[in-house]
């Protein structure tokens, strides 16, 4: 991002809100994932006593689903409903033909432990963290997923974790005791019966210590900076086609509200908002996100909960707390037609208004499945319109025009480690293209793209796409 602030978080405020997000992406609770992380301590600790393998435990099963935005779009044409039909998954209701799908499409599990390992490298977790999440759908007898590796390469976190999900799960949708039987049932399967004896002996004591005692680890390491812009790179690897949103947004809105002459700290906070502000998208399948025309009635409303997920979510981390609320506000609108709260402009500050306009000009400048793109003159044209009907304030309208103006003026980030090509291949990969669609639009041949594209893999130590744009994002490669 070529703001010149910088959008800083914990470590631990970083793991609670990527984890927040695959909680929603696979159908659960929020909390979930803090659930199965204190669940996986104890039984890491009941197995080998205190130590750092606790908190190794601990971040596994923050960042279990880490990857699943990033193969949402493969869930949804392979189940139709990706938020649906990975909670009928976890929580043994799908139906046995597409559980047999799942098991067959080794690919979206590459993608997963990919970007899922990618997200743990850039946080500087260590090897053991890396190791465990790359592991994750592997199982005990072989016949895991994507490699069907053996049990000596599966390590310690990845089943602590698998076996502390399974029981938050299952004894959740169907009652501990189902639960306990399940488990048995899967011993030296899924995981070592030694270690599912273990947890079956602890269950219920372990879950009434959950309500009752407050969990997580006194670790001064979890306090240590990070950006928060990873949060909103994975935010937006659920839908191809939003690839860089976030920060697109986030540059608009910080600059808009420089010019309208808010102070630092509130352009930080504005910066954080728009980084975060579709943490709640994850909630939505992605079959909906990719129709074109209107929405029926009840899916309308699926899509306007979007920001009270964002909301609920980002409450639970003391951090995002100030930039939560004004995320929450991203899509209202000054003559209260917006969602979800339905505010009017007198419940509406400058940094809410800025905030709804930069994601209204983003949106309008971007391509959509069903649009292409509007030009400046265009976006300009329709954001100023909605204005004059009352949707939106019309100075700070003209402030986020001017400050995407002076976007394109400022220098691009430098680097060495791909060629220009690369990077503009990169670029229309991140936004979904096929290496056909790719050739025809910077118009060369599709063996020169596939050429490309090995290079660009190899420089990033990437396998897929989702990882590749990850890490491009990341290094300031594309935006």
């Amino acid at each position: 991002m070529d703001s010149a602030l910088r959008f800083d978080i914990s470590l631990s405020g970083a793991l609670g809100a990527i984890s927040q997000v695959g909680d929603l992406s696979m159908g659960q609770p929020l909390g979930h994932s803090q659930r199965v992380a204190r669940l996986a301590q104890m039984l890491a600790r009941a197995m080998h006593g205190e130590g750092e393998h606790l908190v190794t435990a601990q971040q596994v099963a923050l960042l279990r689903w880490s990857g699943c935005t990033a193969n949402a779009d493969g869930f949804a044409h392979l189940l139709g409903n990706d938020v649906d039909g990975r909670r009928a998954m976890l929580d043994q209701t799908l139906g046995a033909e597409q559980m047999n799908a799942v098991h067959q499409a080794a690919p979206l599990a590459v993608v997963h432990c990919e970007v899922s390992g990618q997200i743990a490298k850039t946080l500087e977790l260590g090897a053991a963290v890396e190791a465990g999440l790359c592991r994750i759908f592997e199982t005990f007898d072989g016949t895991g997923r994507p490699l069907g590796v053996s049990h000596v390469h599966i390590p310690d976190a990845a089943y602590q974790v698998v076996l502390a999900g399974d029981l938050d799960i299952l004894s959740r949708a169907h009652g501990l005791d189902t639960a306990l039987s399940w488990i048995n049932e899967q011993a030296d399967r899924r995981y070592p019966a030694a270690l599912a004896a273990l947890l079956v002996r602890n269950a219920k004591v372990w879950l009434a210590e959950l309500e009752t005692t407050p969990g997580g680890l006194d670790d001064t390491r979890l306090e240590r900076p990070v950006s928060l812009t990873l949060v909103g790179d994975v935010i937006d690897l659920k839908l191809p086609w939003l690839a860089g949103y976030s920060r697109q947004v986030a540059q608009i809105a910080v600059e808009a509200a420089r010019l309208w002459g808010l102070p630092e700290p509130d352009q930080t906070e504005i910066g954080k908002a728009a980084l975060i502000h579709g943490l709640g998208r994850a909630a939505v399948s992605n079959q909906l996100w990719n129709t074109a025309g209107p929405l029926p009635y009840g899916a309308t409303e699926r899509i306007h909960l979007v920001p009270y997920w964002t909301h609920k979510a980002s409450r639970q981390i003391t951090e995002l707390t100030i930039p939560g609320e004004i995320a929450a506000h991203a899509y209202e609108r000054l003559d209260g037609s917006g969602y979800f709260r339905g505010a009017s402009a007198d419940a509406q500050c400058a940094a809410f208004r800025l905030l709804a306009s930069a994601v209204a000009w983003v949106a309008l400048r971007s391509a959509r499945p069903w649009r292409p793109a509007h030009n400046e003159s265009e976006a300009a044209r329709l954001l100023k319109q909605d204005a004059s009907r009352g949707l939106f304030d019309a100075e700070i309208c003209a402030a986020v025009i001017a400050a995407a103006r002076g976007e394109r003026r400022l220098p691009q980030p430098k680097s060495t480690l791909l060629t220009t090509r690369e990077c503009s291949i990169l670029m229309e990969i991140s936004r979904g293209a096929s290496n056909k669609e790719v050739a025809r639009r910077l118009e060369i041949s599709p063996s020169t793209v596939r050429t490309h594209m090995e290079s660009i893999f190899r420089k990033l130590g990437c396998s897929t796409r989702a990882a590749a744009t990850l890490k491009g994002l990341t290094l300031g490669l594309i935006a």
